[in-house]
């Protein structure tokens, strides 16, 4: 790729006190070079970084070019976070993938919901999940060169014509030489497998967790772990698509094979490698493993384990944060999907443990998407809307904030936060993290002017 095609790195904050700040960087400026060098990505930013001098071409916000010279230690970060972290743009997907949670969207959104990526710099940065069927010789070199593991793989299956059929692309079928390369070189990938019922269930899934546990043998595995996910399936998704969803019958099946597999792994390997995603469970309406079973979390990410871990993480919060008793009383209404409704149970019985502090849980199904079981994260403004009205939801509502565009207050059906506080005529209160959702109940002062206000951050 030209440089040309690369854009100056966006500068969106500048974090107090860095060195950034000190040299006197501002959000709107724009790194064009760093020692005459074009960053085409924050990873290539954080390896020139690592140099002791830097030489830095800096474009300021009117657009006039300035050079700036920066002594450091080696391991010293400038303190700089920029508008996105690819300058040179977006890898897209090119597979035709009939569970693509993109495809099975209504139409007429926001433009970014459509974005299609399939990007190895998204997933060494950030965890998500690439498929290697759209990497040009230079990424594979790159990815070697820079040593950018582990990466997360979305495998699905390994023989050729099952994940050919699962992504329409050719290229698909190359899955088990290129895990050979992985091992070739020393360098580590998560893998992750959708299981469509009917395509790569029984013995697909079998063969796909049997040829993926022989990449797991050697001191640096090529294979590090493997995650085993449901399809999710909407009501918008295309005609035709050979796709069916996950039944309870179905979930029980995957989970009494897959834990067979487990046995054999933890005396083979000593580790269970291969996980359920948290949503076999709650589809069969089976208790959860406990928190020992998923030693360190490697797909946590990818919702294996992710309702333990946050059980585990809100009980310590709770008790080290929780008074005995508020001055004040107050009242609230905690939505969640209802994926997590029976998990959560517990952590509300402790909120309400506190005199004077009354949460209900609104778990809730979407009607939008057309699911069942639903996770936290996919409820829209019309789900809230329409689960919530004409109930007492106390002084204010509490909204995990995943379910909003990050830095922004737009569900994933384009409602505003505003517009949902309105009709609902409740404040709500987005919280990131379970400290939030703590200090809310514990500190929130209601508002007293109910019908010109509804939204506290």
């Amino acid at each position: 790729m030209s440089e040309t095609s690369i854009r100056p790195a966006l500068i969106t904050q500048v974090l107090p006190n860095s060195i950034a700040a000190e040299v006197g960087f501002e959000p709107g400026d724009a790194i064009v070079k760093i020692n005459g060098k074009q960053p085409r990505d924050l990873i290539d930013y954080q390896f020139l970084c690592t140099d002791e001098i830097l030489e830095l071409e800096v474009l300021d916000a009117t657009g006039k070019s300035h050079f700036v010279e920066i002594e450091k230690d080696e391991d010293d970060d400038l303190g700089l976070e920029f508008e996105t972290a690819l300058f040179d743009g977006l890898i897209q997907c090119n597979n035709r993938c009939p569970f693509c949670f993109i495809d099975q969207q209504p139409p007429g959104k926001r433009q970014s919901l459509y974005l299609k990526d399939d990007d190895y710099r998204l997933s060494f940065l950030y965890g998500s999940y690439l498929t290697l069927t759209n990497l040009t010789q230079r990424e594979w070199d790159r990815i070697e060169q820079m040593r950018l593991s582990p990466l997360y793989v979305s495998v699905h299956a390994t023989e050729p014509d099952i994940r050919i059929k699962l992504l329409k692309n050719p290229r698909a079928g190359q899955i088990l030489e290129q895990l050979q390369w992985f091992e070739e070189r020393r360098l580590q990938i998560h893998a992750q497998v959708v299981v469509c019922p009917g395509i790569n269930d029984n013995i697909h899934l079998e063969r796909t967790l049997l040829d993926l546990v022989e990449f797991h043998h050697n001191k640096v595995p090529a294979v590090a772990s493997v995650a085993v996910v449901p399809v999710g399936l909407t009501s918008f998704r295309p005609q035709k698509d050979e796709i069916i969803a996950v039944t309870r019958q179905k979930a029980e099946q995957v989970i009494e094979q897959v834990q067979q597999l487990q046995k054999k792994f933890r005396h083979q390997l000593g580790s269970t490698f291969a996980w359920l995603a948290d949503e076999w469970f709650l589809i069969a309406r089976q208790e959860l493993p406990p928190e020992s079973h998923y030693e360190d979390y490697p797909q946590v990410g990818n919702g294996v384990g992710s309702i333990r871990q946050f059980i585990k993480q809100f009980q310590d919060t709770a008790t080290r944060l929780l008074p005995t008793k508020l001055e004040t009383p107050k009242s609230f209404t905690w939505v969640v999907g209802n994926a997590v409704e029976q998990a959560f149970a517990p952590l509300v019985e402790q909120l309400n443990t506190v005199i004077g502090l009354e949460v209900r849980l609104a778990a809730l199904s979407s009607s939008y998407w057309g699911q069942e079981i639903t996770v936290t994260g996919l409820l829209t403004g019309q789900d809230l809307l329409q689960g919530l009205q004409q109930q007492d939801l106390g002084e204010a509502i509490l909204l995990p904030s995943l379910m909003l565009k990050h830095g922004d207050t737009l569900f994933l059906d384009d409602m505003k936060l505003e517009e949902l506080a309105h009709q609902l005529k409740t404040p709500i209160l987005p919280v990131n993290g379970i400290e939030e959702l703590i200090e809310a109940c514990i500190n929130y002062t209601p508002i007293e002017a109910k019908s010109t206000k509804y939204i506290r951050n």
